[in-house]
């Protein structure tokens, strides 16, 4: 669980570096914005499921 959090924050810091260069960048162009929001909304499901899991695994 440390080491997907720590990935989590080593790609948050990537993906912001890359935002911020003038030259070839991931943020989403022409209106696209929903594609980062539906992203976020996936990636918090996906982190909601697997708390739910941990929980219920507890004895």
């Amino acid at each position: 669980m440390k080491n997907s959090l720590a990935l989590a924050a080593a790609s948050l810091v990537w993906a912001s570096s890359a935002m911020a260069h003038p030259g070839a960048h991931v943020h989403p162009h022409d209106g696209a914005h929903w594609l980062a929001l539906i992203s976020a909304l996936g990636l918090i499901a996906v982190a909601g499921g697997l708390a739910c899991a941990k929980t219920r695994a507890r004895p």
